[in-house]
């Protein structure tokens, strides 16, 4: 199916190829488009990782998800793009959303006029298939008037200098990973997707929420094979405590899926992986890091605030919410306390069975 949007006005000019954008055209994206989008999406500054061509596809082979990704053109040259799919909820809801289980993926173009032109078919196309609504997960406001979710900031500063010395780091947090690192801890780099599915399974199973399966990990280094790697820690036996599965784009680092066993919270493993991770991404080049988005008022928001990052509000947007109020598939819903409970005392082997048919509804 093509959808058409309202043609740009005024010859707005692409500030990327300072070429006239006189008239955009809006249609769903195919496989022919992958690798103009992946250009694009290169090329552009604001890019961020979940931009990339791999994730609508990525999302729909390992969870279902339908792809309903935007491209808009004028002539034949790609002006923007807006990563899309379809969720069906648990009770039957459909959503379309950029993107569940990434951080920020909104409309991508150099242009006003471009990112309106895609918003408008999204909307256009969430009324078509009768949604429920449509979120759009951006770093910053794209969407006048849009109701807005401020619960996610995100983390995003220079790598500290003097890594190695630990003076560039907070007082407090060097005195911690130096506990760590006289308890004999060290870290290794990996693409082991089943050795990091143990700790992420774990630390999700603790906090009450359903993990992503073993499948979908497969498939994500697979997808990202020079661009995402696992950082383990290990204590002084050689025994796995925590991990960070990482992204890497524009010279960032982005340390995102995480896990780790109790034992780790004993031995200050978690500081030492992030300071580990810094020393990683700024030998392999990276001159900034992103901690990921955590939720206002929890445990991980203060944890990055006390490494000297300063949070960036998230700006999850709802163009289209005919219900007219945002919904909360949260755990600070109160209305999941009791099924979190529940989780946290259902065996592991139960959870990691039945986690993975749960789990694609609530991205």
């Amino acid at each position: 199916m093509v959808l058409d949007a309202p043609a740009a006005t005024d010859a707005a000019t692409d500030s990327a190829t300072h070429a006239p954008v006189d008239a955009v055209v809006v249609r769903r994206a195919g496989p022919a488009d992958a690798q103009a989008w992946q250009a694009f999406c290169l090329a552009h500054e604001a890019s961020t990782f979940f931009h990339r061509a791999e994730w609508p596809g990525l999302l729909g082979r390992t969870l279902g998800y339908g792809d309903e990704s935007l491209v808009a053109f004028a002539g034949d040259r790609l002006v923007g793009l807006l990563p899309l799919v379809s969720v069906r909820g648990l009770l039957g809801s459909r959503r379309l959303c950029s993107l569940p289980f990434c951080a920020y993926a909104g409309p991508l173009a150099h242009h006003d006029d471009v990112r309106r032109a895609l918003v408008d078919t999204a909307v256009a196309r969430a009324r078509a298939v009768g949604a429920d609504h449509l979120e759009l997960r951006g770093l910053d406001p794209v969407c006048d008037g849009a109701p807005v979710q401020d619960l996610y900031s995100t983390f995003r500063a220079p790598i500290p200098d003097e890594l190695d010395s630990m003076k560039g780091i907070p007082q407090k947090r060097r005195n911690v990973v130096r506990k760590a690192v006289s308890l004999g801890l060290s870290a290794d780099v990996n693409r082991d997707a089943d050795r990091f599915v143990e700790q992420y399974a774990e630390n999700a199973h603790a906090h009450g929420t359903p993990a992503l399966g073993r499948r979908f990990f497969h498939a994500l280094l697979d997808a990202f094979p020079d661009t995402a790697d696992v950082l383990t820690v290990r204590d002084a036996g050689g025994r796995d405590l925590s991990a960070i599965l990482n992204f890497y784009h524009h010279g960032e680092v982005l340390a995102y899926y995480a896990g780790e066993v109790a034992a780790a919270r004993r031995t200050n493993a978690n500081d030492f992986k992030y300071w580990s991770l810094m020393r990683h991404a700024r030998d392999r080049g990276c001159t900034r890091f992103d901690f990921g988005r955590s939720k206002a008022g929890t445990g991980s928001f203060q944890f990055k605030k006390l490494w000297g990052f300063e949070p960036h509000t998230l700006a999850y947007e709802f163009p289209y919410l005919p219900g007219g109020e945002i919904p909360q598939t949260n755990p600070l819903n109160p209305k999941y306390q009791l099924a979190i409970k529940t989780w946290q005392r259902l065996p592991r082997a139960v959870v990691d069975r039945v986690g993975p048919w749960v789990v694609p509804g609530l991205g």
